[in-house]
């Protein structure tokens, strides 16, 4: 794994590389990922896993022409050649008017924010499996869990650094780590599994192992006996840990790809309340120790704070460089990057502000209803904005969550869904997309 200077200076010798070859653009990006997972079941170790990769890819420009290449083998000979044969691969491909390096004058110059994304720590495997072994050891200990699926405790850290020949050339690090349980309990058919994880960028930030099992545990066995509920139209709770999905439709929505293409359910909505007044939707690149947080987008452009949606109005499009000019627009620092291809579009830590209720006060007049703890398909069109998706969870009745249910089927459209969505109070920070527990008012619920 090179540090970050060494990598920043690998990317921009790449890019130097490429002008002289006779591209007329360039960027570079060096990504390394070192990771360690262990892998317990039923007490024993079941799997140690280590993998160390490092890739360079580089994307020229000849004209409006252009291609992506890449190579995991960084050594000055395989980089001679991946110049040649992507200049080569330029000249034959067609134009493309809209693709090219982000805006010279968008590009992040000043000071990197600090995201704290890094903390150096590098935990042993045997650390690892003490971690994973108490988590499976508190899931197990719940009455009426009789097997396990496993458990797991990871740690990795990545490196990554990006140069265009526009003169950028930065790089940062990030570390990670996890820990989770998936248990089964009750027996025969009537069996049910559920589960727990937590992730984090630093370790000391990283859930207590048995809480995270005694959180697997005590769902599965919740969920024993399920029965079935009547077919109408009532309302849906959405637990935090699945709401959150509602969001990632809300992204896909908005990005400029999408719109460019005319296939987003809010392509007229822009500026428009989607959502009640009062709800706002923040993307927020900068949080400290985020599971997304970064300093840079995959172009190079500095990221920021935005209210994706302010008091329940749309504001507007994520945008890469090449999406911006097909809509007429600037790029909104929304980039997102792998080695072998161009840019795309995505959200970082995004997360659906808290209300003021909470969740029993949420519920507290709901005679009939679901609160959804898990999904089951991908019955999304992102087009029509039409929704329905397998589920399972909990009654809820008279204002109290009461039996579970299971093969039930939930479905709307999102645009209705987004204009009666009402969140509580209990926002936590556990994800990359985090929302509070949810209520959406008149969904159409078909059970038995």
């Amino acid at each position: 794994m090179l540090s970050i200077p060494e990598a920043e200076a690998r990317t921009a010798d790449l890019v130097a590389a490429a002008r002289k070859a006779g591209a007329d653009a360039a960027d570079a990006l060096y990504i390394c990922n070192a990771s360690t997972q262990i892998s317990v079941r039923l007490g024993a170790l079941e799997d140690v896993e280590r993998s160390e990769g490092e890739e360079i890819g580089l994307r020229l420009f000849v004209g409006s022409r252009s291609a992506s290449v890449s190579s995991s083998d960084l050594s000055s000979d395989a980089l001679d050649a991946l110049v040649e044969r992507a200049v080569a691969m330029a000249r034959e491909a067609p134009e493309d008017p809209y693709a090219g390096l982000a805006p010279e004058d968008r590009l992040l110059r000043g000071a990197a924010v600090d995201v704290d994304g890094d903390d150096q720590a590098d935990p042993a495997p045997a650390d690892l499996r003490v971690r994973a072994e108490a988590a499976e050891d508190a899931a197990r200990g719940v009455a009426g869990v009789t097997n396990s699926e496993g458990a797991g405790a990871s740690a990795s850290r990545t490196v990554i650094a990006l140069a265009t020949s526009a003169g950028f050339a930065r790089g940062y690090s990030t570390s990670g780590y996890g820990c989770s349980a998936s248990v089964i309990a009750g027996e025969g058919s009537s069996m049910q599994r559920d589960y727990a994880y937590h992730s984090a960028r630093h370790l000391s930030d990283l859930e207590d192992a048995v809480a995270i099992g005694l959180r697997a545990g005590e769902r599965a066995v919740k969920r024993l006996n399920p029965g079935k509920l009547s077919s109408g139209a009532m309302p849906v709770v959405y637990d935090p840990r699945v709401g959150s999905g509602l969001l990632g439709h809300l992204a896909g929505a908005i990005t400029g790809s999408a719109v460019a293409r005319r296939t987003s359910f809010l392509l007229d909505r822009l500026g428009q309340e989607v959502f009640a007044k009062g709800i706002v939707i923040r993307d927020d690149p900068h949080r400290p120790r985020g599971l997304r947080s970064k300093p840079f987008d995959g172009e190079g452009l500095p990221t920021a704070a935005r209210d994706i949606i302010a008091d329940g109005v749309l504001t507007g499009w994520i945008m890469d460089s090449a999406s911006a000019r097909q809509l007429g627009l600037e790029p909104t620092g929304h980039a997102t990057r792998g080695v072998g291809g161009p840019p795309g579009t995505g959200l970082t830590n995004l997360y659906l502000e808290a209300g003021s209720l909470s969740p029993e006060e949420l519920i507290a007049d709901i005679k009939l209803g679901v609160y959804v703890t898990e999904l089951i398909g991908q019955g999304v069109n992102g087009v029509t904005g039409d929704y329905s998706r397998g589920a399972s969870g909990f009654v809820i009745r008279d204002g109290k969550v009461c039996e579970p249910v299971a093969e039930i089927t939930v479905a709307g459209n999102l645009k209705d869904m987004f204009r009666e969505l009402t969140p509580a109070s209990d926002l936590v920070f556990r994800r990359a997309v985090d929302a509070p527990t949810v209520r959406i008012e008149g969904m159409t619920v078909a059970g038995a």
